[in-house]
């Protein structure tokens, strides 16, 4: 017999208090999933000498923790409006916590992959259910408010990775860039189980397998081929196989959820124009801000042969000015609607993307950080009114899924954005696939700066592609539901 209606959940979590409180303590289980994923890639050079491994395969390190955190995020979605977001969000910082602990404690690198890949899986399950817990909590005239707020949460995962990153790879081992989230996970766990209202497990609930395999299949090949195709060949033949296999599952995928009688995915969701838009949007905002995190670093380690740790100080700048903006940005569009907001944040990063363009052999730290934060300012005053619009265009029983599906725009994105980025510098500077930092020369960074300029062109004509969506999406001001 349940002993909470889904009504009485939300006003538990809806009192003056309460519901900063739930914020506060999802937002401390959100630093990780960032925070983790940029940290590791500070001190993966430290992890391939001490392996005595090549960076081909070190690179799975990165590699699998956002491929499976990408495969099952739509069914943890969907597990959260099943069983209660609590208990997926919970389930998922307490398995991340353990198996933080396992990658640190590896003692090979295949061990540490392996172990990598069960901590995607665990921050996939925190990351799928965060904007239903948040939107759950607050009434719909503060939803923008909270997702400004909450983004500070992702903000600062990202600005501290780098530079945790950087400080841990000169002072420490690299084994407590994992270690670190032993402490913050246990915390977030125990405030958590107090604080985050506990869920309605909703009666005669059946999980749709066969669309869940078919998604994990569907994503599974498109980001490997997107992560992948650049060492591969675009063209080569593992590589099509990819592709097929992709256009295949995607194809049964569609079939099976229209035939469905409870679908993992309910499509008629995209027909709602604010919900797919503001969707294609958070894709493309993503794939624009990691086409700025994927190539920046390479400028200041090759043209301005930086250490990493004034690498990850100068990369704060985008965060940084993110987590200043989101906040008044999410306020802001609960009066006037997140369509002026979105298309002004994307236009921003845009322009942010044009001017890290014109980057030179003699610019500075000065010069990247102020243009950086400019493109954090965008993404900042894009983000929280397009999730407010994306989380308010669906109806309650289906907020678990359209956040599984935001946050799943955000990891395609990110790993898309990375590919597109590389792609077109490759393309256009062929050397960049072998420099190292001190061992080039003039003819090797002029060739190299023309590859990235093109990259950050191309980053900022997607970022312009955002802004038609979102000015398509549309997007009303916030009224009580």
């Amino acid at each position: 017999m349940m002993a909470l209606s889904q009504s009485s959940v939300e006003s538990k979590a809806r009192t003056p208090n309460g519901k900063w409180a739930v914020l506060a303590a999802v937002m401390l289980g959100s630093i990780m999933g960032p925070l983790d994923g940029s940290i590791v890639n500070t001190v993966l050079p430290s992890i391939t000498r001490y392996f005595h491994t090549d960076i081909s395969i070190a690179q799975w390190v990165p590699t699998v923790y956002l491929l499976t955190i990408s495969c099952l995020i739509l069914l943890y979605g969907r597990l959260g409006d099943m069983i209660g977001y609590r208990k997926v969000y919970l389930s998922g910082l307490a398995a991340f916590t353990a198996t933080s602990i396992l990658c640190g404690a590896s003692q090979s690198i295949w061990m540490l992959i392996s172990f990598r890949s069960l901590q995607g899986l665990a921050a996939g399950m925190m990351m799928s259910v965060g904007y239903a817990i948040v939107t759950t909590a607050f009434p719909p005239q503060e939803r923008g408010k909270a997702m400004g707020v909450y983004a500070i949460s992702i903000a600062v995962g990202l600005g501290l990775g780098p530079t945790l990153g950087g400080l841990i790879a000169q002072h420490l081992s690299w084994r407590y860039v994992f270690f670190i989230n032993v402490p913050i996970g246990i915390t977030a766990v125990s405030w958590g189980y107090r604080i985050i209202p506990q869920g309605v497990r909703k009666p005669g609930q059946r999980l749709d397998v066969w669309g869940a395999a078919t998604a994990f299949v569907l994503l599974t090949s498109l980001l490997l081929y997107a992560n992948r195709g650049d060492e591969w060949g675009w063209t080569a033949p593992s590589s099509l196989a990819l592709v097929a296999t992709a256009c295949v599952s995607g194809a049964a995928f569609i079939w099976v959820e229209k035939r469905a009688s409870q679908p993992m995915l309910d499509l008629s969701l995209f027909t709602n124009r604010v919900f797919a838009l503001a969707n294609l949007s958070a894709l493309l905002s993503f794939m624009a801000t990691y086409a700025i995190v994927f190539l920046t670093p390479f400028y200041l380690m090759i043209v301005l042969d930086y250490d990493v740790l004034k690498i990850g100080l100068i990369m704060a700048a985008s965060p940084v000015a993110t987590l200043c903006v989101a906040p008044l940005s999410g306020a802001i569009s609960d009066r006037i609607g997140s369509r002026p907001l979105a298309f002004c944040g994307m236009c921003v990063s845009a322009t942010g993307l044009m001017l890290l363009s014109r980057l030179q052999v003699g610019s500075d730290a000065t010069d990247v950080a102020w243009r950086l934060a400019i493109a954090g300012a965008g993404a900042g005053l894009f983000q929280s009114p397009n999730n407010s619009a994306v989380m308010g265009s669906v109806p309650p029983p289906r907020l678990g899924i359209a956040s599984g599906i935001l946050a799943a725009m955000r990891n395609v994105g990110m790993v898309l954005g990375i590919a597109v980025a590389g792609a077109v510098l490759y393309h256009c500077a062929p050397v960049t696939h072998s420099l190292q930092a001190g061992a080039y020369g003039e003819a090797e960074i002029r060739e190299f700066l023309c590859g990235l300029q093109w990259a950050y062109i191309t980053g900022a004509c997607i970022a312009g592609g955002g802004a038609l969506t979102s000015l398509v999406a549309g997007g009303n001001r916030i009224s009580a539901r």
